[in-house]
């Protein structure tokens, strides 16, 4: 970071005002949505990638306590905001692709494997854009999409369209941001490990002024997030679907620019 001009660190701390704002609204993009404008800065992954997990790592916990919190305190006895029982059970077929993903021992060249993965969030998202979204009729779509963005997540962190393609007919729209969050963070962390055992500079300094510029779009994620779960199911399925959409493309536009 410390090699980049003052133009190119405003833009970077724009960039990650907007990741905040992603990440906390829709509960995921955040790494998929920030990550092709900062290598377009600066054309270094591994040196945003470290400040994106940590971020990710912060702020996702943050979400969750401060709802279950809430909760807690709430005089009525409500119910947790994660879906614990879909977590586990995605996660018992996630883990071993994560892991692959993580140290490597499966090379599938990248262009292929991004374009895969672009085009089937693609056709997710229309289908909930059009308000008629696909409901798997067998696990196995299920298990094929959850370990395709497992793997991809443990690469490069920017899976999680994919997962969202499925937690999305699984699980309640008020439990969904919460969930994906804690799921985010279990796989992140993995990812952090290995950072750490290949010696990858973490960035720690950049965090000092970049943190405060995620929390800003985190603020005002949220209040998007509340307005969005309030919403007409049909609205909010529409602007996930156009989130998606709007993620696949900026996907294609990275693998083939």
């Amino acid at each position: 970071m410390t090699d980049l001009s003052q133009t190119q660190l405003i833009l970077v701390l724009l960039i990650f005002v907007w990741s905040g704002f992603v990440r906390t609204g829709l509960g995921f993009g955040g790494a998929m949505m920030s990550l092709p404008l900062l290598l377009l800065v600066d054309n270094r992954p591994l040196v945003y990638l470290p400040i994106i997990a940590v971020h990710l790592l912060i702020f996702s916990t943050l979400t969750v306590w401060q709802n279950n919190r809430k909760r807690a305190l709430a005089e009525e006895k409500k119910p947790s905001t994660v879906d614990w029982v879909y977590l586990k059970k995605s996660l018992k077929i996630m883990i071993i692709p994560k892991l692959i993903g993580v140290a490597g021992l499966l090379t599938i060249p990248a262009q292929i494997m991004s374009a895969i993965i672009f085009v089937i969030i693609s056709v997710y998202s229309i289908t909930y854009i059009l308000n008629k979204p696909f409901k798997s009729s067998h696990p196995l779509s299920d298990g094929i999409f959850l370990s395709l963005g497992a793997y991809i997540s443990g690469t490069s962190l920017i899976g999680a369209p994919l997962i969202m393609t499925v937690y999305m007919v699984h699980v309640a729209r008020e439990k969904l941001r919460d969930t994906l969050f804690v799921l985010w963070f279990i796989l992140v962390s993995i990812k952090m490990v290995a950072f750490v055992i290949a010696k990858v500079d973490l960035q720690l300094q950049a965090h000092l002024w970049l943190l405060p510029a995620t929390a800003i779009g985190h603020y005002f994620g949220l209040k998007f997030h509340q307005r969005l779960v309030s919403a007409d199911p049909v609205i909010f399925y529409r602007v996930i679907g156009t989130a998606l959409l709007l993620v696949s493309g900026a996907g294609l536009v990275s693998v083939y620019w």
